[in-house]
């Protein structure tokens, strides 16, 4: 089969070439790739950010597809099935799994990253790791579902946003930050979006603040002084400090990216006189993927598709996915 394959890390070492095809065990499922998310993570494998395994090496992590083959012992999920895959590698047996955090497993990790990705005509995964989607699910929204739409449905809910909270989304035009917005609409929530993109209005935002040196002051004018609820920021330290100045009284500040660098400065007073809880929130588990499988319709949500590219061009628009046009 072709794949995009690293043998060592650097984006001009990443080449399409002919590999084996995966082989299955009992409980595996094979699967064929019909589209791949791009995401910055994959950026960072095959960049050399994060150390992977095994080398030679195929990223990718955002992944959907058709089950072309199942092992022996799989009894959900049968050949043709629609599917996604749940990107994270997870013991299903340390402290952290059996509480249903398997994205934070201790000996797990995320497919692209610790085993073989899905930038390939095929990848081989545990049945567990497999959830089937509708048939009337485009595929563009279900390369989304399992990174992007559940980081930010996860995030939100560590948030505990609720009806008639304030948020507001950094990085509101990319698909986690698209995401968010919706989410924060269904909720009831009024919804702020930081952008360049005026589009997103189309996907809840109620308000858009465009330059990002006046977000304090818009807030501060949209919220008449009470400031947000809650403040999702994906993007890191170049919007940090607009970020934490724009929480409310016993607001939520969320965290689970860092775009632009990760090292930011705290004002310690500011965080307890103004009672704000600081998050960290990465990826989501297996039960929050199903909630959002089973209470969401295909109509539900929706995506807007940046580039769509053949595996042949993965180098260049892995370089494209850490630029600051996505923001």
């Amino acid at each position: 089969m072709e794949a995009a394959v690293f043998e060592r890390p650097g984006l001009e070492f990443l080449k399409l070439i002919d590999v084996e095809e995966p082989k299955i065990t009992d409980h595996d499922v094979l699967i064929r790739l019909k589209v791949a998310g791009v995401n910055p993570i994959d950026y960072r494998a095959v960049s050399g950010g994060v150390e992977v395994k095994p080398l030679p090496h195929i990223p990718g992590a955002e992944l959907s597809g058709v089950v072309e083959r199942i092992g022996n012992h799989v009894t959900n999920i049968k050949e043709g099935d629609r599917v996604i895959v749940y990107s994270r590698v997870f013991d299903g047996t340390c402290d952290l799994c059996l509480n249903q955090s398997e994205m934070l497993c201790r000996n797990g990790g995320i497919i692209g990253v610790v085993t073989n990705g899905g930038f390939a005509e095929y990848i081989s995964v545990p049945e567990r790791n497999v959830f089937k989607i509708p048939d009337e699910m485009d595929w563009d929204l279900a390369a989304s579902l399992s990174i992007s739409i559940l980081t930010a449905f996860h995030a939100l809910k560590e948030a505990s946003l609720k009806v008639n909270d304030c948020l507001i989304v950094f990085g509101a035009s990319g698909n986690t930050g698209m995401m968010a917005l919706q989410f924060g609409k269904k909720i009831g929530a009024s919804v702020i979006g930081v952008s360049k993109q005026h589009w997103i209005t189309n996907f809840g935002a109620d308000y858009v603040i465009g330059d990002y040196d006046k977000v304090v002051e818009r807030v501060d004018e949209i919220t008449e002084g009470r400031m947000a609820d809650v403040v999702l920021n994906s993007l890191g330290v170049k919007t940090w400090d607009s970020s934490f100045a724009s929480v409310g009284v016993n607001g939520r500040l969320v965290t689970f990216g860092s775009l632009t660098g990760a090292d930011v400065k705290l004002n310690i007073q500011s965080l307890y006189y103004k009672q704000i809880k600081l998050i960290g929130a990465t990826g989501g588990n297996r039960k929050e993927l199903q909630e959002i499988l089973t209470t969401f319709s295909a109509k539900d949500l929706k995506v807007k598709v940046w580039k769509r590219f053949s595996i042949q061009d993965a180098r260049h628009y892995l370089i494209k996915v850490e630029s600051e046009e996505f923001c």
